[in-house]
C-alpha cells in the first residue's frame, strides 16, 4: 500500500504558519541581539585580569556549553514565568512562553558568541592595544573604538553563521507548546491528518531560508578574508 500525498492543507494554512514563522524570527533576532551584547561583556569579562570576573565569566560559559538547549529551555519555561509574575505582579496562569522562550534562547546563545567574539578579540594584533596605551587611551576607549571594531569585522561570518544555527534550533521550543513555525507546521497536520506533507513542507521551508543565508554568509568570508 502507497502513501499518497496531499498537499491541500498547506494553502489555507499559510496565515497561520506565517504567525508561527514570526514568533521563530522574533525569538531569533531578540537572542541574536541580546547574545551578541551579552557576549561581548562576557567575552571582556574573561580576558580580563580581574579574577573574579574571568572566574564568573568562564563558569557561565561552561555551564550553558555543557547543558543541552532544550533542558535550558525547559527550566526557563518551569521557572521564568512564575519569577515574572511575582516581579511584576501578574495574575496568575499568563501566557509568558515567548518571553520565557527569549530569555532562554538569549542567554543559552550568549556563551556561544562570548566564545566568537573572545576569539576575535584575541586576533586583533596585540600592538594595538599597546599603542591605544601610549596614546593615553582607558582600557574601555581602547576596546570600545579600537579592538572591537577590527574584531567584530573579522567575525561578522561567524556571527551570521551563529544565527542561522540558532534560526534552526528556535524549533525546539515545542517543549514550551509554543505555536513557532515548526510548532505551527505540526499542529496543522496533526489537525488534518497530514502530518508528514507538513512537516516536509517546513523542512523544505527552513533549506530554503537556511541555504540561502549561508550562501550570503560565504560570500561575506570571502569579502572579509585577508588577502
Amino acid at each position: 500500500m502507497t502513501y499518497e500525498f496531499d498537499w491541500s492543507s498547506i494553502p489555507g494554512a499559510l496565515p497561520f504558519l506565517w504567525d508561527g514563522m514570526k514568533i521563530s524570527l522574533e525569538i531569533t533576532l531578540t537572542a541574536v541581539i541580546v547574545g551578541i551584547v551579552w557576549g561581548t561583556l562576557l567575552a571582556m569579562m574573561r580576558l580580563s585580569s580581574i579574577k573574579a570576573l574571568s572566574l564568573f565569566a568562564a563558569g557561565y560559559v561552561n555551564l550553558f556549553r555543557a547543558v543541552p538547549l532544550v533542558m535550558v529551555l525547559l527550566w526557563f519555561f518551569l521557572i521564568v514565568p512564575k519569577f515574572i509574575e511575582q516581579l511584576f505582579s501578574l495574575p496568575p496562569g499568563t501566557d509568558l512562553r515567548l518571553t520565557s522562550a527569549m530569555i532562554g534562547f538569549a542567554l543559552f546563545e550568549s556563551a556561544y558568541y562570548s566564545e566568537i567574539i573572545r576569539a576575535g578579540i584575541q586576533s586583533v594584533p596585540k600592538g594595538q592595544m599597546a599603542a591605544c596605551q601610549a596614546l593615553g587611551m582607558t582600557y574601555g576607549q581602547s576596546m570600545r573604538l579600537v579592538i572591537l571594531p577590527q574584531a567584530f569585522r573579522n567575525m561578522v561570518p561567524l556571527l551570521l553563521t551563529q544565527a542561522i544555527i540558532l534560526f534552526q534550533d528556535t524549533s525546539l521550543v515545542y517543549v514550551s507548546a509554543l505555536a513557532d513555525f515548526f510548532g505551527a507546521a505540526y499542529k496543522v497536520g496533526d489537525r488534518d491528518g497530514r502530518l508528514v506533507e507538513l512537516l516536509l513542507f517546513a523542512g523544505l521551508v527552513y533549506f530554503v531560508i537556511c541555504f540561502c543565508a549561508s550562501t550570503i554568509v560565504k560570500r561575506l568570508q570571502k569579502k572579509y578574508q585577508p588577502a
